[in-house]
């Protein structure tokens, strides 16, 4: 019986599948042993990385079974799988995955997986998986199931990055894996990595983990590959030092789950069920049963696939990996003017982190001024202490270090600035102290130079409006820490012309960040959101709200810190001046807030430990916003403060978008996920708002189609529109 009729659903199914074959040939080792040589290769260019849905795990399971059943009979005396050039697999097809249309057929998933992979486990033969290239998720678990493992050291990536998706690797990964290397390092890779925004594996951490057994360089990586099976058949013994033995599994097996769940709680809080639910099986991965491990596994997979958080989790990653690399609105990239020198005017914190930015990724000439001389040669010491700190971690080599090194320089003249191509500020927020800047440098600059603002929440317009030519302002709103926060909000002003734009759009390509187009309107995206979320925080603890009640009431948007940490991290005197801005230009839908400014003032409102980190609101915090609780102030519950913020934002962000601040709710979402860390499970604030029913009780529609929204929306047709 074939493998698909194992399956009745999943082939009865239809899905728009590209399917990855299984090309068979049987290769004469240099010993005169034969070993049968699997190739998938999906028949794309190399720009295409192979995919494993259905009708290829089919198709290989079926491939795998004659090849056992050779071995059998003495034709064969090994199994190996590898891909084509520069691929292995980069997992399950995740369009398919999310179309699978109900609880029966997603188990089949899973059970599907462990059918086919497992055939490389007691084949009969010995079985390997040469790892040419890039192997994430079930492209990894083929080389898990097998007996022994290669891996080229040019390969891209190794990793299982389940979890961050919103899944657990299903097919054999969380069983194996920590039986392979130990309970700690297979963490590692199952929580720690794909939670820390998807990080993968170099080949050589993964050779040092003990996931692959050997190494290879790419010139002769099968040829090596095969001589090295070669030997494994002739008796060669295979050190792996990382497989756990009793005292392990006994005594620090428990304690390693006991630990990664207490940090997963105080990290991510409970809302992400992914993260748990992989720690199920890892725990009971202890037992070292396969049969076990894999049925906790099918069962895990089985239920998240159909569940909210998947389905959201599809939506944030097509986000990320298609619309921010093609921004609505952007111009032709053709009208993009060369840049060849930057000039930053600040010598503080901030512009210093961004001449490190544009001296490594641009690798061009960088100009810093401020006041005074002795600031400049400061900031200018400070940046090339980073670059020195660099090349001793391994992150940039000596001959690099000083070229970057020299490229950098300082002057408190702005005549300097005569050749560049580029100015950012990078002063202090406020409008005069902007506009002087800029007419101070104006005069000195090239007709084609290019000027940008990293106002958080000023008026690019308003900046500008002193310029001679306010044309050439485009706003650039970096995220601190600059050189880690993936998102640049960028602000086209009504003057703004398409080459500047386009050019602010190639130099943020070239940083490598995302960039989203906005109006120049109060707050942009990301700090207008905030606003609201940190405004109707404060607002609530000076009605009588407990502190503690507030951080329950925002517990369910999944964010990775309450909003009281938010704000310490963000600092006081920033989140009362962010949200004075939004007072001021919405006075009926933005909160003020006497208490954050005093707490600003006298520096206080988390109490800390000696780490620094917070273990509950400051007593004298508690005490300065008692003093601005009126009398007949009305407390909310969580429930009630919860279902104001989300009917808030629902409403907020619609009026967003009928001013067409963005081009579409997906633009909205995609800064919240880069630029505010908004949880990837949660898949966008616009699909969270339409699933607990605040776009309809906010403005009686969805931002998104039930589809995208999950199966909590109602099917009303949007009015906000989807780009």
């Amino acid at each position: 019986m074939a493998i698909r009729d194992e399956f009745p659903r999943l082939a009865a199914a239809e899905f728009d599948e590209v399917v990855t074959h299984s090309y068979v040939r049987d290769v004469a080792l240099a010993s005169g042993r034969t070993l049968a040589l699997v190739t998938l290769d999906n028949g794309r260019d190399h720009t295409r990385p192979s995919t494993l849905g259905p009708a290829t795990l089919f198709e290989l399971g079926d491939v795998l079974t004659e090849q056992r059943a050779r071995g059998a009979r003495g034709e064969i005396d090994a199994i190996a799988v590898t891909g084509k050039p520069y691929f292995l697999a980069a997992g399950a097809d995740l369009s398919n995955v999310s179309a699978i249309p109900d609880l029966e057929t997603a188990a089949e998933l899973p059970a599907l997986g462990h059918r086919v992979l497992g055939l490389l486990h007691d084949a009969g033969v010995p079985t390997f998986v040469f790892i040419n290239g890039l192997a994430l998720g079930g492209g990894l678990e083929i080389g898990l199931n097998a007996d022994y493992r290669t891996l080229n050291a040019a390969a891209p990536a190794v990793a299982l990055p389940e979890t961050f998706l919103g899944l657990v690797p299903g097919w054999g990964g969380a069983t194996i894996l920590p039986n392979l290397i130990g309970i700690e390092r297979a963490l590692k890779v199952v929580i720690e990595n794909p939670l820390k925004q998807n990080r993968v594996l170099k080949p050589a951490e993964a050779l040092e983990l003990g996931i692959a057994d050997a190494m290879f360089g790419p010139a002769t990586f099968l040829e090596s590959s095969l001589a090295w099976a070669d030997a494994v058949l002739g008796g060669k013994k295979v050190e792996r030092p990382h497989v756990p033995g009793t005292l392990e599994r006994t005594v620090k097996w428990p304690i390693a789950i006991k630990v990664a769940r207490d940090t997963l709680r105080a990290k991510l809080g409970e809302v992400p069920q992914a993260p748990y639910r992989a720690l199920e099986v890892l725990e009971l991965a202890r037992k070292d049963d396969r049969a076990a491990g894999f049925a906790a596994e099918d069962a895990a997979l089985s239920e998240l696939i159909v569940g909210d958080q998947f389905q959201a989790s599809i939506y944030a990653f097509n986000l990320v990996q298609k619309r921010a690399k093609k921004p609505a609105g952007a111009p032709d990239p053709k009208l993009a003017k060369p840049v060849s020198k930057v000039g930053i005017i600040g010598a503080g914190l901030m512009a210093s982190q961004f001449a490190l930015l544009f001296l490594r990724r641009l690798q061009v000439p960088v100009v810093i001024t401020d006041l005074d001389q002795a600031r400049v040669d400061k900031a200018v010491a400070g940046i090339r202490d980073e670059i020195e700190a660099l090349r001793a971690k391994g992150r940039v080599d000596g001959d690099t270090a000083k070229r970057l090194s020299a490229l950098i320089a300082g002057t408190v003249d702005k005549a300097d600035f005569a050749d560049c191509d580029w100015v950012i500020e990078a002063v202090f927020e406020e409008l005069s102290v902007k506009q002087q800047v800029f007419a101070e440098v104006e005069p000195h600059l090239s007709e084609t130079a290019v000027i940008a603002t990293n106002t958080s929440s000023l008026s690019v317009e308003q900046i500008g409006a002193t310029l001679a030519h306010p044309e050439r302002l485009v706003g650039f709103h970096f995220f601190n820490p600059v050189a880690v926060m993936p998102l640049i909000e960028v602000v086209r002003t009504p003057s703004t012309d398409d080459a500047t734009l386009a050019t602010a759009m190639r130099v943020a390509k070239d940083l490598r960040k995302n960039a989203v187009i906005t109006r120049d309107t109060p707050g942009f995206v990301v700090n207008r959101i905030l606003a609201k979320l940190l405004g109707e925080a404060m607002h609530a603890v000076e009605q009588g709200t407990p502190f503690e009640t507030v951080v329950e009431a925002q517990r369910p948007f999944g964010f990775p810190m309450d909003p009281f940490v938010l704000l310490d991290l963000v600092g006081l005197k920033v989140g009362a001046h962010v949200l004075d801005t939004h007072h001021g230009a919405f006075p009926d839908r933005f909160f003020e807030s006497a208490a954050l400014h005093e707490l600003a003032e006298e520096g206080v409102l988390l109490e800390k430990d000696g780490k620094g980190n917070a273990r509950g609101i400051d007593k004298r915090a508690r005490k300065i916003v008692a003093k601005h609780t009126p009398k007949d102030a009305v407390p909310l519950s969580a429930e009630e403060l919860r279902i104001r913020i989300e009917d808030g934002l629902a409403d907020e962000i619609r009026r967003m978008l009928d001013d067409e601040v963005v081009a579409g709710p997906e633009d909205i979402d995609l800064c919240m996920i880069l630029g505010a860390g908004w949880p990837f499970q949660m898949g966008g604030v616009t699909p969270y708002l339409d699933r607990v029913g605040a776009s309809e009780r906010a403005f009686g529609g969805t931002f998104h189609s039930p589809r995208i929204a999950g199966p909590a929306a109602r099917e009303t047709a949007s009015v906000a529109g989807a780009a």
